[in-house]
């Protein structure tokens, strides 16, 4: 006998959010990448941004060269205001997608959810990765490499997840 848990959508929403402050647009190239999957099965795989091939690559480029931006030296810190209130957005958004997967869950809240867990992980993964640089003498770089490992295989899982 099998026993299979569901993730309730709030749940998934604030999940998602929070790898949003990881890496902002990652959950939602995850979610473009998975707009046909069976176990990813919800209302958000008929938004025009998800059904659209355009949508779909801009999706995927935003969350590709996101992977890269994040290591360049120029790249603003996401805990200032601007990027700050970016991964907010990218929260919200994945936050309603994630919302309308199963029973209990609202856009709204799904929104709410998902754009506190976006600051939240903002908040999180920077002070993580500057803690685990600073203690392990590790090289940033490596470090970042680690982060995105969890940011795009959490947004997976998210997504997936029934």
């Amino acid at each position: 006998m099998s026993t299979t848990r569901t993730l309730p959508p709030l749940a998934r929403a604030t999940l998602l959010g929070l790898l949003s402050g990881s890496r902002s647009a990652t959950p939602l190239a995850v979610l473009a990448l998975n707009h046909h999957a069976e176990e990813a099965r919800g209302p958000w795989q008929r938004w025009r941004l998800f059904r659209s091939p355009l949508g779909r690559l801009a999706s995927v480029a935003a969350g590709a060269g996101e992977l890269v931006g994040d290591k360049l030296p120029a790249t603003p810190s996401r805990v200032g205001l601007g990027p700050l209130f970016g991964r907010a957005v990218s929260g919200a958004v994945a936050g309603i997608a994630m919302s309308g997967t199963g029973r209990g869950g609202s856009p709204v809240a799904g929104a709410v959810v998902g754009a506190a867990g976006a600051v939240a992980g903002s908040w999180l993964f920077y002070l993580a990765r500057k803690a685990v640089v600073e203690k392990s003498g590790l090289p940033d770089l490596a470090v970042a490499l680690v982060e995105d490992a969890v940011a795009v295989s959490g947004s997976v899982a998210v997504v997936r997840s029934r």
